[in-house]
């Protein structure tokens, strides 16, 4: 078993504590199916024996501990270091604390880890260039609410931390908290904007890997997905063993297959 990244510097009354569905993401992705997929998947082929380095992008990284985790194991996961990856955050809180657990975890397994680019405060994949991102994963704010927080610009983010008000006023620790559960109708908002934005963002090779609960509907994202075209694919490869109503979590491979596995 790989270890898992230590998050003690958290501040976990801003940023979002690793819970069941984050350990469910470390626990998928260095599963021997997926592990077993992703090294083929970015294998050197005969005709490009020597490829562009995949670009990993963690969209809302919260403490770092997934993102760090695919750094500092690229090795066992990827069979390659020769990886790039980069977290995007909408809580520069996060982006700090995702920045540290990276950094810790890479200087733990050197031999292992690929290189740790920043993480960067934005809005979901907006930062990247279009087709750039070889492999996403996303731990969205999935909980159904009446609405969503607000996306504040980083200068006014920091304004509204520097004058917090007292009781009966407005808490920023509870907006920055709020981003990382808070998903609107269905609890889909947020995720439904990102799925909207794969063909897009992904990079012709690219993998998405991306958390939904139970009332998220996700046989309805994969079939969404798969309307893309002929060559996308969306395949549940893991989930959690809670049967009963948004709890039950499941990961969603999203990919497009190539013209050998049509």
């Amino acid at each position: 078993m790989l270890p898992t990244p230590d998050t003690s510097h958290v501040p976990y009354s801003r940023v979002y504590e690793p819970a069941e569905d984050s350990f469910l993401l470390l626990d998928t992705l260095s599963s021997p199916s997926e592990t077993t997929f992703l090294t083929s998947h970015f294998a050197p082929a005969a005709t490009d024996p020597h490829p562009p380095a995949p670009l990993i992008l963690e969209v809302g990284p919260g403490s770092g501990v997934v993102l760090a985790f695919l750094t500092a194991h690229a090795l066992a996961l990827f069979g390659s270091r020769a990886l790039l990856t980069l977290g995007i955050d909408a809580n520069r809180f996060a982006c700090a604390a995702t920045a540290t657990t990276a950094r810790k975890a890479c200087a733990e397994h050197a031999a292992t880890a690929a290189l740790f680019l920043d993480a960067v405060q934005g809005d979901l994949a907006t930062a990247v260039r279009g087709g750039a991102v070889d492999v996403l994963v996303f731990n969205p704010p999935y909980v159904p609410t009446e609405e969503l927080p607000a996306l504040l610009s980083p200068a006014a983010a920091a304004a509204a931390a520097a004058v917090m008000v007292g009781e009966g006023g407005w808490d920023e620790d509870s907006r920055l908290l709020a981003l990382s559960y808070a998903g609107g109708r269905d609890g889909m908002e947020t995720t439904d904007r990102l799925v909207a934005a794969l063909p897009g963002v992904l990079s012709a090779r690219g993998v998405a890997y991306i958390l939904l609960c139970a009332q998220n509907k996700p046989e309805d994202v994969k079939e969404r997905v798969r309307g893309f075209g002929a060559s996308w694919k969306a395949e549940t490869v893991g989930g959690s063993g809670k049967q009963a109503g948004w709890e039950r979590l499941q990961i969603v491979r999203v990919w497009r297959a190539r013209a050998t596995e049509l």
